[in-house]
């Protein structure tokens, strides 16, 4: 019976949503309790699927045999799942407090929580016909997101978001129809189910779709040279912006190229070939060029948005090293980056929100007037950067022993990436956190006065999220152990 309420999670989200649209409410606090309950709902419903729904897959219509959309629960589809879930209601109540003097929040809100929804069909999606219409449609429900202050820089950040998806999208259709038409079995299954027997002596054209797949979906994680409208989108609204580089959008484009590196065309294919090294050197050019614009980078929120940009590739390194213990790292890392990457954001969006500052030089002095959001900015940082105690490093060091037992020229060339990027990462970071705290010249006090830390409904996800990357850092056991199961295929 449980397997009819696959859609539930999907809909409730996308239902609220669009019941905004349709009549907006006119009261702040009726319309919050309505998203708070929808979003919860959907939560808790996903919750309670992924611990006990049935593993069936569930079809829903079919275009033809070949194009059934399916729902379905397996391994790397619940940790997905429980991933989006578990940060959305924190997402929402800050997004709360930080559009309560912005313009259009009901708007905002709408497409926010519809965006929710579609991201849980993403992780549920039974086949790769399925997720793919869900992942374009992601494309479709942020828009009015990364557009919605209507300034002259949202409207192009918006136009160069479209023009970067559809390209992506094009490349990803093409590599889709080649799956679909000499797969064995349309429905996910580790190890892929690409029909070898019907392919024989074409490996270079295997190769070849493979790699236009890579980078279709690897628009939205970032991937050089598509990565620019990534940097550009932050002109969104912060809770947007958290969403866009830890959660919804860009972890969406990882999560399709590791299944369709997994689950469809399958890593014994590709492992050893030059589709794997291409792959691999695309994800460390972007590592290393996305670090050092970091370095370059003065507005605060850009410098984390290209801190975003070489984490993505942080994942693809372990993904396309095509073992279970680079599946296994970048899924960590995904995990990791997801809880400290949204920290750091509504940190800066914190600051902008409370003082209106936007760039790391005009940061001086503000640590002593806003120390709670300054002393989770640091965490971050600190996690960031992969120093010991905190979750960034547990991951960087499962990367890195991945890429040592490689072996060969391109795993000592990802060791060195990492080491580069790491020192890049601490300057790009810790020189906003020491300025806050320790200002480099004397600050006029009365230019700070009035600024202090934002309401309960700021900090309480910025504490939720510092907890969990200290803890994630000193008791990863449980959580590695469970990961460790999906990246070797046992559930």
């Amino acid at each position: 019976m449980s397997i009819y309420l696959l859609p539930l999670p999907i809909l409730l989200p996308v239902l609220a949503g669009t019941a905004m649209l349709l009549r907006p409410f006119r009261h702040e606090r009726a319309r919050n309790r309505f998203v708070m309950a929808s979003v919860l709902a959907a939560t808790g419903l996903t919750l309670w699927l992924l611990l006990y729904g049935s593993r069936d897959t569930l079809t829903l219509f079919s275009l033809s045999e070949r194009l059934p959309l399916t729902l379905r629960i397996d391994g790397l589809g619940t940790f997905f799942a429980a991933l989006v879930s578990l940060l959305w209601p924190l997402a929402t109540l800050y997004a709360f407090e930080y559009m309560r003097h912005e313009e259009r929040p009901n708007t905002f809100l709408a497409f926010y929580t519809i965006t929710y929804g579609v991201t849980l069909g993403v992780a549920l999606a039974g086949n790769i016909f399925s997720m793919y219409l869900f992942y374009e449609t992601l494309t479709m429900v942020t828009l009015p997101l990364v557009m919605h202050t209507m300034t002259p820089a949202a409207k192009k950040a918006t136009r160069k978001y479209l023009y970067y998806m559809i390209g992506g999208t094009a490349f990803a259709f093409i590599a889709m129809v080649f799956y679909v038409l000499y797969c064995g079995d349309m429905e996910f299954t580790y190890g892929g189910t690409l029909d070898l027997g019907r392919i024989a002596h074409h490996d270079n054209v295997v190769y070849l779709i493979y790699l236009m797949g890579f980078f279709g979906f690897g628009v939205k994680a970032a991937i050089f040279p598509f990565h620019s409208w990534l940097p550009e989108a932050s002109v969104a609204p912060t809770p947007v912006t958290a969403l866009l580089h830890a959660v919804a959008v860009v972890k969406s484009g990882v999560f399709a190229i590791m299944r369709f590196t997994f689950y469809c065309v399958g890593p014994s294919v590709l492992a050893g070939s030059w589709a794997q090294t291409v792959a691999l050197l695309f994800a460390m050019a972007t590592i290393v060029y996305a670090s050092t614009m970091g370095v370059r980078e003065p507005h605060f929120k850009r410098r984390l948005a290209w801190s975003t940009v070489s984490n993505l590739s942080y994942i693809l390194l372990g993904v396309m090293t095509l073992t279970p213990a680079g599946l296994l790292a970048g899924m960590a890392h995904m995990l990791f980056h997801a809880v400290m990457k949204i920290d750091g954001f509504f940190c800066v969006g914190a600051v902008t929100h409370q003082t209106g500052r936007e760039f790391v030089y005009e940061l001086d002095g503000l640590g002593r007037r806003l120390p709670r959001v300054f002393t989770a900015f640091t965490v971050a940082a600190l996690s960031l950067t992969g120093i010991p105690l905190f979750a960034g490093f547990v991951s960087k060091f499962l990367l890195a022993r991945n890429l040592l037992a490689m072996g060969g020229a391109l795993g000592a060339a990802g060791v060195l990436v990492l080491l580069y990027s790491a020192l890049m990462t601490a300057i790009y970071l810790f020189t906003a956190a020491v300025r806050a705290f320790f200002p480099e010249r004397d600050v006029d006090a009365s230019a700070l006065a009035g600024y202090t830390d934002p309401s309960w409904q700021m900090l309480l996800p910025l504490g939720v999220f510092s907890a969990a990357t200290v803890l994630f850092g000193v008791w990863a056991g449980p959580v590695l152990a469970a990961l460790e199961r999906v990246a070797s295929g046992l559930f």
